[in-house]
């Protein structure tokens, strides 16, 4: 026997070729991570998908108070009620016309007096001295009170004749010629909401700012003083565009929360609404609760997050292109 066929007696047989690489089994527990995020899940469904898309197809049907009880049975009416919201000739547009012209207003004040305040105390208390902690407390305060204690202690505080507003303006301090104004109707009812709406949200752009502040190292200030850098040109140099990350989430944040605000005015002046505190979530509310034209006041709040979804995302562009360019 040759050596050619000894290795070809003595080589060993060779396994039949399968089908194709087989899939990797599954390890113990894998379910577990999707167990963990399935309440998380289920929950966002109930509460917000679920009510939005049913909130959608109530502004394409007629659903008023003729239909509460068979609600199913309400006919469909198309785009019918998107154009009864947007006839600004008719009573229901020229009302939510007002209402979105009072919502900007209040939203700009309540955004930018907020962020200049809350970046005032953030900027003050970046460094340590004493009693630097009291004040951070005293300064959370407002946010960390409940909502809606806090608000109806500012109803009491706006009375006419038993609050102390105008006990302090009119009788300490003798401002408006001894008449106590009323803060809660007329048009001082906007500046009433502007206030409470401030002290409840600079808090919030406080803390969210001071955070932003501690990951600044205090060596780019110190060089900066010593070449001569005042204050006012530390914080445009330094402080802004350090914090420009955090300032784009924040003023986003505030936007949406400021122009979607309902506890504010509901709480402060209840179901008789004044008009010049007349925002568009309670405009809503009443077009839904009180006149009982769902169909109207789901159409109100189509066209309310269309408009938050447009402006949110030109804000974004906005500042990334911005943030490019300066990059």
């Amino acid at each position: 026997m040759t050596a050619s066929s000894q290795l070809v007696a003595t080589r060993p047989p060779q396994e039949d070729a399968g089908p194709g690489p087989r899939r990797p089994q599954r390890q113990a527990g894998w379910w577990f991570p999707y167990a963990i995020v399935a309440p998380a899940v289920l929950l966002e469904l109930a509460i917000h998908i679920i009510p939005m898309l049913t909130g959608i197809y109530i502004s394409f049907i007629e659903l008023t108070k003729f239909y509460i009880r068979r609600w199913s049975e309400a006919p469909v009416v198309g785009l019918e009620n998107y154009g009864i919201a947007l006839d600004f000739s008719s009573t229901v547009g020229k009302q939510l016309l007002h209402s979105f012209l009072i919502t900007c207003a209040f939203t700009v004040l309540v955004v930018g007096i907020s962020w200049g305040l809350g970046m005032a105390a953030a900027v003050a208390l970046q460094k340590p001295f004493r009693s630097r902690a009291v004040w951070r407390t005293l300064f959370l305060v407002p946010y960390a009170l409940p909502l809606y204690a806090g608000i109806i202690t500012w109803n009491f505080m706006f009375q006419r004749d038993t609050g102390v507003v105008n006990h302090v303006l009119v009788d300490q301090l003798g401002l408006g010629g001894g008449q106590r104004p009323f803060w809660l109707i007329g048009s001082n009812a906007f500046v009433s909401l502007v206030v409470v709406a401030i002290w409840r949200m600079w808090p919030f752009a406080f803390l969210m700012l001071m955070a932003g502040l501690q990951s600044i190292p205090h060596d780019v200030y110190e060089a900066s003083a010593l070449d001569g850098a005042s204050p006012w040109r530390q914080w445009r140099r330094i402080t802004l565009p350090m914090l420009g990350s955090v300032n784009v989430v924040l003023l986003l944040v505030m936007f949406l929360w400021v122009f979607n605000d309902f506890n504010t005015p509901y709480v402060l002046f209840g179901t008789a609404q004044p008009p010049a505190g007349d925002l568009i979530s309670f405009r809503i509310y009443n077009s839904s609760f009180l006149t009982w034209d769902f169909g109207v006041g789901s159409a109100m709040s189509v066209l309310l997050l269309l408009f938050l979804l447009l402006v949110t995302a030109v804000y974004l562009l906005a500042t990334r292109k911005t943030r490019a360019n300066n990059a």
